[in-house]
């Protein structure tokens, strides 16, 4: 009788009390399931990253070296496996170095490497040859351009549009590169920019007064270079 008595004056707390237990409980299975989810993620993610490292270290360590293909005047010519920051006197040292007929006048010897790179090393009679023909070809494009004059014009000879020193040693304010505009009096290397520039916007120069048109070119500077440019 007492204990129906205790229990009837007490449930509304007895029933609070569970409740508030419920409650609680699902509280900490929620938080622990977020707790534990979150370590599984974190430890996915975590996977996730050292397996993208591996690959970048894998894909690295894959390039680390290069093939490079090495032809002419060495002792022992061949493809040779050399690391990716070697340069072209790498590769002729491990071929064994330059045979005495060899001339490397023409070869930039301290270029990197790359891969699949073919290198050729001339003999010293190719690159005499290399260089007669570059001057008989020069003889003939002036004999053809001089031409023009005479009563037999050919118009389909390589003239001063896309040649960018006559043998007269004239610059092409058309074709001169940055370091050939520099060789003219007056003219550096922010004035030489200015003409690049320039002829790229507006197109080529005309006539070599044209020149004037260049920020910074006026009469007193065209009177010191005009003799020797060209179009």
């Amino acid at each position: 009788m007492i204990f129906i008595t205790f229990k009837y004056r007490y449930r509304k707390q007895i029933i609070i009390g569970i409740l508030l237990f419920l409650i609680i409980s699902i509280i900490i299975f929620f938080l622990v399931n977020y707790s534990l989810n979150r370590k599984a993620n974190n430890s996915n993610d975590d996977k996730e990253i050292v397996e993208e490292v591996t690959k970048k270290e894998n894909k690295k360590s894959k390039i680390e070296e290069y093939k490079v293909d090495i032809k002419g005047e060495v002792i022992n010519p061949g493809i040779y496996t050399l690391k990716i920051d070697s340069r072209v006197i790498d590769v002729i040292n491990m071929a064994g170095g330059l045979s005495d007929k060899a001339d490397t006048s023409v070869i930039n010897l301290s270029k990197k490497i790359s891969d699949e790179m073919v290198i050729i090393i001339y003999s010293k009679q190719e690159v005499r040859n290399f260089e007669e023909t570059k001057e008989k070809e020069k003889i003939i494009q002036n004999k053809c351009i001089k031409a023009n004059d005479n009563a037999l014009k050919n118009d389909a000879c390589i003239s001063s549009d896309n040649s960018t020193v006559e043998t007269n040693n004239k610059v092409s304010i058309n074709t001169g590169t940055q370091d050939e505009l520099m060789t003219l009096p007056g003219i550096g290397e922010s004035k030489a920019k200015d003409i690049i520039k320039y002829r790229e916007t507006n197109g080529k120069f005309n006539s070599i007064e044209d020149i004037k048109k260049v920020s910074g070119i006026g009469d007193s500077l065209f009177a010191k270079i005009k003799e020797n440019i060209t179009t």
